[in-house]
């Protein structure tokens, strides 16, 4: 089966996001806050596309009643 992957750079996703890069690069050097699995191949980051999608999906509320006190 093959699997086609759309990938992101940091400032690509980061747009998606509208976010800055620094603020994604924070994250993913802390594990907090926009917290995205990324692929490093040698010294570059990439996002799966998906990814950054789903993130955005499961992060979109009407009220700040459906949010987790987590995500507070």
């Amino acid at each position: 089966m093959d699997k086609s992957y759309k990938w992101l750079t940091t400032k690509e996703a980061a747009n998606q996001l509208s976010i800055s890069p620094g603020t994604l690069n924070n994250a993913r050097s802390t594990g907090t806050g926009i917290v995205i699995n990324y692929h490093k191949i040698g010294s570059r980051i990439f996002y799966d596309k998906s990814d950054v999608d789903n993130y955005i999906k499961h992060h979109t509320y009407r009220h700040t009643g459906e949010m987790t006190q987590k995500e507070r």
